[in-house]
Protein backbone atom coordinates (compact mmCIF):
# COMPACT_ATOMS: atom_id res chain seq x y z
CA UNK A 1 0.00 0.00 0.00
CA UNK A 2 2.86 2.33 0.70
CA UNK A 3 3.68 2.72 -3.02
CA UNK A 4 0.15 4.09 -3.60
CA UNK A 5 0.74 7.11 -1.35
CA UNK A 6 1.04 10.29 -3.36
CA UNK A 7 4.51 11.87 -3.40
CA UNK A 8 4.24 15.66 -3.45
CA UNK A 9 6.77 17.64 -5.50
CA UNK A 10 8.07 21.07 -4.38
CA UNK A 11 6.19 22.93 -7.12
CA UNK A 12 2.95 21.14 -6.19
CA UNK A 13 3.39 22.07 -2.55
CA UNK A 14 4.01 25.70 -3.46
CA UNK A 15 0.82 25.77 -5.53
CA UNK A 16 -1.15 24.06 -2.77
CA UNK A 17 0.00 26.72 -0.27
CA UNK A 18 -1.06 29.55 -2.60
CA UNK A 19 -4.49 28.06 -3.27
CA UNK A 20 -5.16 27.22 0.37
CA UNK A 21 -4.16 30.60 1.81
CA UNK A 22 -6.09 32.47 -0.90
CA UNK A 23 -9.22 30.43 -0.14
CA UNK A 24 -8.78 31.04 3.59
CA UNK A 25 -8.46 34.80 3.10
CA UNK A 26 -11.80 34.79 1.32
CA UNK A 27 -13.68 32.11 3.29
CA UNK A 28 -12.13 31.68 6.74
CA UNK A 29 -14.54 32.07 9.65
CA UNK A 30 -14.01 34.88 12.13
CA UNK A 31 -13.49 33.11 15.45
CA UNK A 32 -12.49 34.80 18.73
CA UNK A 33 -9.27 32.82 19.19
CA UNK A 34 -8.17 33.74 15.68
CA UNK A 35 -8.14 37.42 16.68
CA UNK A 36 -5.31 37.03 19.18
CA UNK A 37 -1.65 36.03 19.34
CA UNK A 38 -1.71 35.55 23.12
CA UNK A 39 -0.54 31.97 23.78
CA UNK A 40 -2.68 31.81 26.93
CA UNK A 41 -5.90 32.65 25.06
CA UNK A 42 -5.02 30.27 22.23
CA UNK A 43 -4.21 27.54 24.75
CA UNK A 44 -7.61 27.94 26.42
CA UNK A 45 -9.35 27.63 23.06
CA UNK A 46 -7.38 24.55 22.04
CA UNK A 47 -8.17 22.73 25.28
CA UNK A 48 -11.86 23.61 25.03
CA UNK A 49 -12.03 22.54 21.39
CA UNK A 50 -10.87 19.02 22.23
CA UNK A 51 -13.87 16.73 21.72
CA UNK A 52 -16.17 19.78 21.50
CA UNK A 53 -17.69 21.63 18.53
CA UNK A 54 -16.80 25.25 17.75
CA UNK A 55 -20.37 26.57 18.19
CA UNK A 56 -20.53 25.07 21.67
CA UNK A 57 -17.11 26.36 22.69
CA UNK A 58 -17.48 30.05 21.72
CA UNK A 59 -19.76 31.20 24.61
CA UNK A 60 -17.78 29.13 27.14
CA UNK A 61 -14.52 30.57 25.83
CA UNK A 62 -15.71 34.17 26.10
CA UNK A 63 -17.10 33.69 29.63
CA UNK A 64 -13.97 31.85 30.73
CA UNK A 65 -11.65 34.64 29.59
CA UNK A 66 -13.91 37.22 31.19
CA UNK A 67 -13.40 35.51 34.55
CA UNK A 68 -9.80 34.39 33.97
CA UNK A 69 -8.35 37.01 31.58
CA UNK A 70 -4.75 35.90 32.02
CA UNK A 71 -2.65 33.01 33.18
CA UNK A 72 -2.10 34.42 36.68
CA UNK A 73 -5.84 34.73 37.30
CA UNK A 74 -6.34 31.10 36.32
CA UNK A 75 -3.40 29.85 38.38
CA UNK A 76 -4.62 31.58 41.56
CA UNK A 77 -8.32 30.71 41.14
CA UNK A 78 -9.85 27.96 43.30
CA UNK A 79 -10.32 24.78 41.29
CA UNK A 80 -14.03 24.86 42.14
CA UNK A 81 -14.32 28.18 40.28
CA UNK A 82 -12.62 26.68 37.23
CA UNK A 83 -14.97 23.69 37.33
CA UNK A 84 -17.95 26.01 37.64
CA UNK A 85 -16.98 27.84 34.43
CA UNK A 86 -16.32 24.52 32.70
CA UNK A 87 -19.60 22.88 33.70
CA UNK A 88 -21.39 21.66 30.57
CA UNK A 89 -18.30 21.22 28.40
CA UNK A 90 -17.64 17.71 29.70
CA UNK A 91 -14.30 15.89 29.94
CA UNK A 92 -13.56 17.75 33.18
CA UNK A 93 -10.07 16.35 33.38
CA UNK A 94 -9.19 19.03 30.81
CA UNK A 95 -10.14 21.79 33.26
CA UNK A 96 -8.21 20.20 36.11
CA UNK A 97 -5.09 19.74 33.98
CA UNK A 98 -5.32 23.29 32.62
CA UNK A 99 -5.50 24.65 36.15
CA UNK A 100 -2.49 22.56 37.15
CA UNK A 101 -0.57 23.66 34.05
CA UNK A 102 -1.26 27.33 34.85
CA UNK A 103 0.17 26.84 38.33
CA UNK A 104 3.22 25.13 36.81
CA UNK A 105 3.83 28.06 34.46
CA UNK A 106 3.58 30.44 37.40
CA UNK A 107 6.07 28.48 39.50
CA UNK A 108 8.46 27.16 36.83
CA UNK A 109 8.37 29.85 34.11
CA UNK A 110 7.85 33.02 36.16
CA UNK A 111 4.27 33.27 34.95
CA UNK A 112 5.27 33.57 31.29
CA UNK A 113 3.86 30.98 28.92
CA UNK A 114 6.89 29.15 27.41
CA UNK A 115 7.68 29.38 23.70
CA UNK A 116 9.85 26.24 23.44
CA UNK A 117 8.05 23.16 22.16
CA UNK A 118 9.57 20.78 24.75
CA UNK A 119 8.55 23.03 27.63
CA UNK A 120 5.03 23.53 26.31
CA UNK A 121 4.47 19.83 25.65
CA UNK A 122 5.71 19.01 29.17
CA UNK A 123 2.75 20.86 30.74
CA UNK A 124 -0.21 18.79 31.98
CA UNK A 125 -2.86 18.11 29.36
CA UNK A 126 -0.79 19.34 26.42
CA UNK A 127 0.17 16.77 23.79
CA UNK A 128 1.90 16.91 20.45
CA UNK A 129 -0.93 18.54 18.53
CA UNK A 130 -1.87 21.09 21.20
CA UNK A 131 1.72 22.20 21.76
CA UNK A 132 2.23 22.66 18.03
CA UNK A 133 -1.04 24.55 17.62
CA UNK A 134 -0.27 26.98 20.46
CA UNK A 135 3.18 27.82 19.13
CA UNK A 136 2.10 27.88 15.50
CA UNK A 137 -0.84 30.21 16.07
CA UNK A 138 0.76 32.48 18.69
CA UNK A 139 4.38 32.61 17.50
CA UNK A 140 4.14 31.48 13.86
CA UNK A 141 6.54 28.65 14.60
CA UNK A 142 6.88 25.97 11.91
CA UNK A 143 5.04 23.33 13.93
CA UNK A 144 3.10 20.57 12.13
CA UNK A 145 -0.32 19.79 13.57
CA UNK A 146 -2.53 16.79 12.98
CA UNK A 147 -6.01 16.81 14.50
CA UNK A 148 -9.36 15.42 13.37
CA UNK A 149 -9.87 17.81 10.47
CA UNK A 150 -6.34 17.95 9.08
CA UNK A 151 -5.95 14.20 9.58
CA UNK A 152 -8.87 13.61 7.24
CA UNK A 153 -7.64 16.20 4.73
CA UNK A 154 -4.06 14.88 4.72
CA UNK A 155 -5.19 11.27 4.38
CA UNK A 156 -7.11 12.22 1.22
CA UNK A 157 -4.29 14.35 -0.17
CA UNK A 158 -1.94 11.41 0.32
CA UNK A 159 -4.49 8.82 -0.82
CA UNK A 160 -3.60 7.03 2.40
CA UNK A 161 -5.07 3.51 2.58
CA UNK A 162 -3.55 2.76 5.97
CA UNK A 163 -5.46 3.11 9.23
CA UNK A 164 -4.78 6.65 10.37
CA UNK A 165 -4.25 5.52 13.97
CA UNK A 166 -1.58 2.98 13.00
CA UNK A 167 2.08 3.78 13.62
CA UNK A 168 2.83 3.88 9.90
CA UNK A 169 -0.28 5.91 9.14
CA UNK A 170 0.59 8.47 11.82
CA UNK A 171 4.14 8.69 10.49
CA UNK A 172 2.90 9.59 6.99
CA UNK A 173 0.39 12.12 8.30
CA UNK A 174 2.81 13.98 10.54
CA UNK A 175 5.51 13.98 7.86
CA UNK A 176 3.07 15.56 5.38
CA UNK A 177 1.85 18.03 8.02
CA UNK A 178 5.41 19.34 8.24
CA UNK A 179 6.11 19.12 4.50
CA UNK A 180 3.12 21.25 3.58
CA UNK A 181 4.16 24.21 5.78
CA UNK A 182 6.02 27.18 4.27
CA UNK A 183 9.76 27.17 4.94
CA UNK A 184 9.97 30.69 6.35
CA UNK A 185 6.90 32.54 7.63
CA UNK A 186 3.17 31.91 7.54
CA UNK A 187 2.97 28.50 9.20
CA UNK A 188 0.32 29.63 11.67
CA UNK A 189 -1.95 30.95 8.94
CA UNK A 190 -1.33 27.88 6.80
CA UNK A 191 -2.27 25.56 9.64
CA UNK A 192 -5.44 27.55 10.29
CA UNK A 193 -6.32 27.44 6.59
CA UNK A 194 -5.82 23.68 6.36
CA UNK A 195 -7.91 23.09 9.48
CA UNK A 196 -10.64 25.30 8.04
CA UNK A 197 -10.76 23.35 4.78
CA UNK A 198 -10.85 20.13 6.76
CA UNK A 199 -13.74 21.30 8.95
CA UNK A 200 -15.79 23.16 6.34
CA UNK A 201 -15.09 21.36 3.05
CA UNK A 202 -13.34 18.01 3.54
CA UNK A 203 -16.13 16.54 5.66
CA UNK A 204 -16.14 12.95 6.95
CA UNK A 205 -19.28 12.13 4.95
CA UNK A 206 -20.31 13.86 1.75
CA UNK A 207 -17.32 16.22 1.47
CA UNK A 208 -18.04 19.35 -0.55
CA UNK A 209 -15.29 18.61 -3.04
CA UNK A 210 -16.57 20.92 -5.78
CA UNK A 211 -15.89 23.89 -3.50
CA UNK A 212 -12.43 22.69 -2.48
CA UNK A 213 -9.61 24.94 -3.76
CA UNK A 214 -7.24 21.99 -4.13
CA UNK A 215 -9.59 19.35 -5.53
CA UNK A 216 -7.61 19.06 -8.78
CA UNK A 217 -4.52 18.17 -6.78
CA UNK A 218 -6.28 15.56 -4.64
CA UNK A 219 -5.78 11.90 -5.67
CA UNK A 220 -8.75 10.82 -3.54
CA UNK A 221 -11.06 13.19 -5.44
CA UNK A 222 -9.62 11.96 -8.74
CA UNK A 223 -10.36 8.34 -7.84
CA UNK A 224 -13.75 9.09 -6.19
CA UNK A 225 -12.63 7.23 -3.07
CA UNK A 226 -13.72 9.80 -0.47
CA UNK A 227 -15.97 7.23 1.21
CA UNK A 228 -13.09 4.85 1.92
CA UNK A 229 -10.33 7.37 2.69
CA UNK A 230 -9.58 7.83 5.50
CA UNK A 231 -10.01 4.15 6.31
CA UNK A 232 -13.26 4.02 8.34
CA UNK A 233 -12.83 3.51 12.06
CA UNK A 234 -14.25 0.45 13.72
CA UNK A 235 -17.62 1.19 15.39
CA UNK A 236 -17.23 2.33 18.97
CA UNK A 237 -18.14 -0.36 21.46
CA UNK A 238 -20.01 0.70 24.58
CA UNK A 239 -20.27 -1.02 27.94
CA UNK A 240 -23.76 -0.87 29.46
CA UNK A 241 -23.83 0.21 33.11
CA UNK A 242 -26.62 0.76 35.62
CA UNK A 243 -26.17 3.22 38.46
CA UNK A 244 -28.33 4.43 41.34
CA UNK A 245 -28.33 7.96 42.76
CA UNK A 246 -29.76 8.73 46.19
CA UNK A 247 -31.82 11.86 46.83
CA UNK A 248 -31.37 12.24 50.59
CA UNK A 249 -33.16 15.08 52.38
CA UNK A 250 -32.63 16.39 55.90
CA UNK A 251 -35.28 17.80 58.24
CA UNK A 252 -35.05 21.18 56.45
CA UNK A 253 -35.69 19.64 53.02
CA UNK A 254 -32.08 20.14 51.90
CA UNK A 255 -30.49 17.56 49.61
CA UNK A 256 -27.15 15.87 50.22
CA UNK A 257 -24.48 16.42 47.56
CA UNK A 258 -20.94 15.07 47.61
CA UNK A 259 -17.71 15.90 45.82
CA UNK A 260 -16.30 13.18 43.55
CA UNK A 261 -12.86 11.98 44.57
CA UNK A 262 -9.79 12.08 42.32
CA UNK A 263 -10.13 8.42 41.36
CA UNK A 264 -13.73 8.83 40.19
CA UNK A 265 -15.22 9.65 36.80
CA UNK A 266 -16.00 13.33 37.54
CA UNK A 267 -13.06 14.05 39.83
CA UNK A 268 -13.57 17.28 41.76
CA UNK A 269 -17.15 17.86 40.60
CA UNK A 270 -20.24 17.61 42.76
CA UNK A 271 -22.85 14.90 42.38
CA UNK A 272 -25.51 12.98 44.22
CA UNK A 273 -24.34 9.93 46.18
CA UNK A 274 -24.18 7.45 43.32
CA UNK A 275 -23.33 3.75 43.14
CA UNK A 276 -22.87 1.06 40.51
CA UNK A 277 -25.69 -1.49 40.53
CA UNK A 278 -24.99 -3.19 37.19
CA UNK A 279 -24.91 -6.63 38.79
CA UNK A 280 -28.30 -6.22 40.51
CA UNK A 281 -31.27 -7.86 38.82
CA UNK A 282 -34.18 -6.33 40.76
CA UNK A 283 -35.09 -3.01 42.35
CA UNK A 284 -35.02 -4.66 45.78
CA UNK A 285 -31.49 -5.90 45.12
CA UNK A 286 -30.47 -2.41 43.97
CA UNK A 287 -31.84 -0.82 47.15
CA UNK A 288 -30.08 -3.30 49.39
CA UNK A 289 -26.82 -2.99 47.45
CA UNK A 290 -26.88 0.82 47.50
CA UNK A 291 -27.56 0.94 51.25
CA UNK A 292 -24.58 -1.33 51.85
CA UNK A 293 -22.30 0.75 49.59
CA UNK A 294 -23.46 3.95 51.28
CA UNK A 295 -22.59 2.48 54.69
CA UNK A 296 -19.10 1.57 53.49
CA UNK A 297 -18.41 4.94 51.86
CA UNK A 298 -19.91 7.29 54.46
CA UNK A 299 -20.09 5.21 57.63
CA UNK A 300 -23.82 5.92 58.01
CA UNK A 301 -27.01 3.92 57.58
CA UNK A 302 -29.59 4.93 55.01
CA UNK A 303 -33.08 3.72 54.13
CA UNK A 304 -33.65 3.56 50.37
CA UNK A 305 -37.20 4.29 49.25
CA UNK A 306 -39.02 4.40 45.94
CA UNK A 307 -37.57 5.16 42.54
CA UNK A 308 -38.44 8.72 41.49
CA UNK A 309 -36.60 9.29 38.23
CA UNK A 310 -34.57 7.61 35.50
CA UNK A 311 -32.30 9.02 32.82
CA UNK A 312 -29.77 7.73 30.32
CA UNK A 313 -26.43 9.25 29.37
CA UNK A 314 -23.10 8.28 27.85
CA UNK A 315 -19.58 8.86 29.17
CA UNK A 316 -16.56 7.88 27.03
CA UNK A 317 -17.12 4.18 26.35
CA UNK A 318 -20.03 3.70 28.76
CA UNK A 319 -23.80 3.91 28.27
CA UNK A 320 -25.33 4.49 31.67
CA UNK A 321 -28.87 4.10 32.96
CA UNK A 322 -29.16 6.22 36.10
CA UNK A 323 -32.04 5.45 38.45
CA UNK A 324 -32.73 7.89 41.27
CA UNK A 325 -34.21 6.82 44.60
CA UNK A 326 -35.62 8.76 47.52
CA UNK A 327 -33.67 7.96 50.66
CA UNK A 328 -33.33 9.07 54.27
CA UNK A 329 -30.68 8.72 56.92
CA UNK A 330 -31.28 6.45 59.89
CA UNK A 331 -32.67 8.91 62.45
CA UNK A 332 -32.09 6.48 65.30
CA UNK A 333 -28.35 7.18 65.12
CA UNK A 334 -27.48 10.21 67.29
CA UNK A 335 -25.68 13.23 65.90
CA UNK A 336 -26.15 15.38 62.80
CA UNK A 337 -24.35 15.31 59.49
CA UNK A 338 -22.96 18.75 58.87
CA UNK A 339 -21.72 20.17 55.56
CA UNK A 340 -18.00 19.73 54.88
CA UNK A 341 -15.64 20.35 51.99
CA UNK A 342 -16.60 16.92 50.64
CA UNK A 343 -20.34 16.79 51.41
CA UNK A 344 -22.90 19.57 51.33
CA UNK A 345 -26.57 20.02 52.20
CA UNK A 346 -28.21 22.17 49.50
CA UNK A 347 -31.63 23.83 49.31
CA UNK A 348 -33.29 22.70 46.03
CA UNK A 349 -35.36 25.90 45.92
CA UNK A 350 -32.26 28.11 45.72
CA UNK A 351 -29.82 28.65 42.87
CA UNK A 352 -27.19 25.92 42.90
CA UNK A 353 -23.73 27.44 42.62
CA UNK A 354 -21.84 24.15 42.32
CA UNK A 355 -20.07 22.53 39.39
CA UNK A 356 -22.11 19.38 38.83
CA UNK A 357 -21.53 16.34 36.68
CA UNK A 358 -23.64 16.50 33.51
CA UNK A 359 -26.09 13.82 34.64
CA UNK A 360 -26.12 15.28 38.15
CA UNK A 361 -27.09 18.60 36.63
CA UNK A 362 -29.97 16.96 34.75
CA UNK A 363 -31.23 15.27 37.90
CA UNK A 364 -30.95 18.50 39.91
CA UNK A 365 -32.89 20.37 37.24
CA UNK A 366 -35.63 17.74 37.35
CA UNK A 367 -35.80 17.94 41.15
CA UNK A 368 -35.91 21.75 41.08
CA UNK A 369 -38.77 21.70 38.57
CA UNK A 370 -40.57 19.10 40.64
CA UNK A 371 -40.55 21.51 43.62
CA UNK A 372 -42.59 24.11 41.70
Amino acid sequence: MQDEIKAWKPNELARLRRLVTKWYSENGRVLPWRQTSDPYEIWVSEIMLQQTQVATVIPYYLRFLESFPNLASLATAPLDDVYHHWAGLGYYRRARQMHEAAKRVESEHNGVFPTEYNRVSALPGIGRYTAGAILSFSRDQRQPIVEANTLRLYARLLHLKLETSSKQGQSHLWAFAELVLPLRTGSGRMNQALMEIGSQICLPKHPICLRCPIKRMCPTFASSSQATIPVPKKPKEYTELREAALVIRDSKGRILMRRCTLDERWAGLWDFPRFDVTECNTSAAESKNVAAQFQVRFGKSVFVGKKIHELKHAVTRYRITLKSYEAELDSSIPGTWKSTVETLWVNPKKHLDLALSSSGKRLWSWLSNAQT
